[in-house]
């Protein structure tokens, strides 16, 4: 026998009401958790240390924490780089070349992340070779403020019949540049551990001297251009390229005052001038001629913000590194904040230039 099924009667359809009254336990409960005073207690407490930790953040990322600083013992400049070339990830990135790179309209055009980063770094070193004018003939070289030498063993071999002498104030870079210097076999290339400030090398030493962002970090700019000028050889060329702040007047506005003093503070540099500043001294100097000078912000500027991208694409050293994580992200804001000084015209790059005298002949 079939069985058939009888047809269920139709339910009434469910109102609002209904399923109000159905939920109404969970409402009333959440209701009472919510209206609980302990309950709202934590909620508070947990928003304002939410408030406190951005807060804390906000400000710890605005303000400098590695300030310039030197005595008898200690130089917060040799204690950075020497933390940095220990560290091996500013080497990681940046490869042998602690300096902007360099990159042409052609480049810029097309995007700067399309160029390689590391490249760049040597491009800068040919367009600064090629504007300083200097001879083919030249049989030594002085490199102020040489890193872990990589410019000094790049024009080591280019001048195979010079020598090329690269000087630092870190000692941990010195022992990289002489390892590295070993390894890739360029003999013609050596790295002294020296105050660019008291060099103790004789008067009219050298046919070039050479330097790439060494200035920002000299509490005497002054004595910085006389020292590079004294050891120069009459008819020698001088090249220097620097990080500087716009010339005044006008005055700095307090917005503008506030942004130089972290970009000190936080790379532990002294104080910036003005490229017009470092002409006057250069000039001042009584011994240099045909001084000359430039502002590349269009050729280098894309430096700062390519070297952030690097690190997004390969983080994975710094991943390994979890000490390093904070420092890491302080020098990420701090490329950001470089990137916009130099792009509203707050900071400039000079790049300078001279021959010195040839003396009076008997």
């Amino acid at each position: 026998t079939a069985l058939v099924a009888r047809p269920r009667a139709p339910q009434p359809a469910r109102t609002g009401r209904a399923v109000v009254a159905m939920g109404a336990p969970g409402l009333q409960l959440a209701a009472a958790v919510l209206s609980n005073p302990r309950t709202l207690a934590l909620g508070a407490s947990a928003v304002a240390s939410v408030v406190a930790v951005l807060v804390w953040l906000a400000r710890s990322l605005t303000t400098p924490q590695r300030q310039y600083s030197a005595g008898d013992d200690f130089n917060s400049v040799q204690a950075e780089y020497n933390a940095w070339t220990n560290d091996g990830i500013l080497e990681y990135y940046w490869g042998e070349h602690i300096h902007l790179g360099y990159y042409n309209e052609a480049e810029r055009a097309a995007g700067y992340k399309k160029k390689n980063f590391i490249q760049a770094k040597y491009d800068f070193i040919d367009e600064q070779l090629k504007w300083s004018g200097a001879p083919s003939t030249i049989t030594s070289i002085l490199d102020v403020g040489c890193g872990i030498g990589g410019t000094s063993r790049y024009l080591a071999k280019k001048f195979p019949a010079a020598t090329v002498t690269g000087i630092s104030i870190s000692d941990a870079q010195v022992a990289r540049a002489t390892q590295l210097a070993k390894a890739q076999g360029v003999p013609n290339a050596k790295f002294e551990l020296k105050d660019a400030l008291k060099m103790e090398y004789a008067d009219n030493s050298f046919d070039l001297v050479w330097a790439i962002e060494s200035g920002e970090h000299m509490p005497d700019k002054k004595r910085y251009v006389e020292e590079m000028a004294r050891v120069l050889k009459p008819g020698g060329t001088l090249v220097f390229a620097t990080w500087c702040q716009r010339e005044t007047p006008p005055d700095f506005s307090p917005a503008e005052r506030k942004t130089l003093d972290f970009l000190y503070g936080e790379w532990t540099h002294p104080y910036f001038i003005s490229i017009e500043e470092y002409v006057r001294l250069m000039s001042g100097t009584g011994v240099l001629e045909s001084v000359q000078s430039d502002d590349w912000v269009k050729e280098t500027i894309a430096s700062w913000r390519h070297s952030i991208w690097v690190g997004v694409w390969d983080p994975w050293i710094v991943v390994r590194k979890p000490w390093a994580w904070w420092k890491t992200v302080r020098d990420g804001v701090t490329l950001e904040r470089m990137h916009r000084a130099f792009d509203c015209g707050l900071m400039r790059y000079g790049m300078l230039k001279a021959k010195k005298k040839l003396m009076p002949s008997a």
